[in-house]
């Protein structure tokens, strides 16, 4: 593999430094760091990214993707995260919208890309449920057929943003007679019907970002429909590749091993400096070989995408690496705060008790627990890497 970048590539390298210095300025940040504001933050920055044509490396340009390269996606990447700047929000631009491109007709292509890519809807993920979680198959939501709607009853759970969400994408049963991946119909729900009731999950790290989401006989036209009924397993398989790719998080783990450095670097502990260590130096040098060894992954899973290729259950082996890199960073940024890390949200600030980062690091930590769990369990990406990666 070739890592030397040519000319044109340092150029554009060039051409997105000089963008996210202006684009992702300080007042920007501090609306998206603040969670009063985050909304209306994600919002404005996605519309300067498209305002820039920058919003959609993975849609087909004549939907107005920007057909970058591998290498132009990788430098992007690299640069945003380095640069502190966020990703997008996943469920409109990199999740559900590549199943409108693949399987939706024109009405639908027409009708949601365009609102997709200048941020005017907020998307949510309908998947998971009580009892349907990492065995997502065997969901429970209804959907029966009344003319030409669908009546949805049942729920669904750790709905990411659903209280900031103008839509849901949602896996609903329609049939039960066969195997239970068979009888799922893929559905866009519009979050303002009548009958659709978000509660707020309030999560150890303290933020609120989960939800339950409730359908009490919602309608919803089958135009709506993705596909044909019944196959929206087949779909939904689709969508969870690429969301396994984006919880990979390569280029923000590289960022986050940096920051981890500096702070170590910084945190003298008997006179020298914790980098000095021998255990955490070691522990840091796994974590940075791994991360390394993740990155070209990566790269090779974007080279198949680039020659048309759809991306395949490789994405399980980056899902499964990536989080357990995030964890590890996570656990010894942890160990860098050291007991301030322990100090209870709510009770004696970690500024007060001296180190100005122990918050975030516990925050991120508890965070962190359920990068393994979400988007399938890690259990689940080592079966699949094992039948279809590895062959047995």
């Amino acid at each position: 593999m070739d890592t030397q970048l040519t000319d044109e590539e340092l150029a554009f390298r060039e051409e997105v430094r000089a963008f996210l210095a202006e684009a992702w300025d300080d007042e920007l940040r501090a609306r998206v760091s603040d969670t009063a504001t985050m909304r209306e933050g994600m919002i404005e920055w996605q519309k300067r990214l498209n305002a820039k044509g920058w919003m959609a490396p993975n849609w087909p340009q004549e939907h107005g993707g920007t057909g970058w390269s591998v290498t132009q996606t990788f430098i992007w990447n690299s640069e945003r995260a380095a640069a502190g700047a966020p990703d997008v929000i996943p469920f409109g631009v990199i999740m559900v919208a590549p199943v409108i491109i693949a399987y939706g007709d024109d009405e639908q292509k027409s009708r949601f890309l365009p609102r997709i890519l200048n941020s005017e809807d907020w998307w949510c993920q309908g998947y998971s449920e009580p009892g349907a979680g990492s065995d997502l198959a065997s969901l429970k939501t209804r959907a029966e057929l009344d003319g030409d709607e669908y009546v949805i009853n049942g729920s669904k759970i750790w709905t990411t943003y659903a209280q900031y969400a103008d839509w849901i994408f949602c896996l609903v049963r329609t049939d039960s007679s066969g195997r239970k991946q068979e009888g799922i119909t893929f559905l866009l729900i519009d979050m303002k019907s009548p009958g659709v009731t978000v509660r707020p999950i309030q999560t150890i790290d303290g933020f609120h970002h989960l939800n339950e989401v409730f359908f009490d006989n919602v309608r919803v036209p089958v135009s709506n429909r993705i596909g044909e009924e019944g196959k929206g397993w087949t779909y939904a398989k689709s969508l969870l590749v690429h969301e396994r790719l984006s919880i990979a998080e390569v280029a923000d783990s590289k960022r986050a091993l940096t920051e981890l450095r500096e702070l170590a670097r910084a945190e003298v502990n008997g006179g020298e400096s914790l980098l000095d260590n021998p255990q955490f130096a070691r522990r840091l040098s796994d974590v940075e070989i791994d991360l390394m060894a993740l990155e070209f992954t990566e790269l090779r899973a974007l080279a198949d995408i680039a020659e048309g290729k759809p991306p395949g259950p490789e994405s399980s082996l980056l899902k499964l690496q990536g989080t357990e890199v995030q964890q590890a960073i996570q656990e010894l940024r942890m160990d860098v705060a050291g007991y301030y890390s322990g100090t209870l949200q709510g009770d004696l600030s970690a500024e007060q008790l001296g180190h100005a980062y122990a918050d975030s690091a516990q925050k991120l930590y508890f965070r962190g627990r359920a990068s393994s769990i979400y988007g399938g369990s890690n259990e689940v990406q080592k079966n699949i890497t094992a039948k279809y990666v590895l062959g047995l």
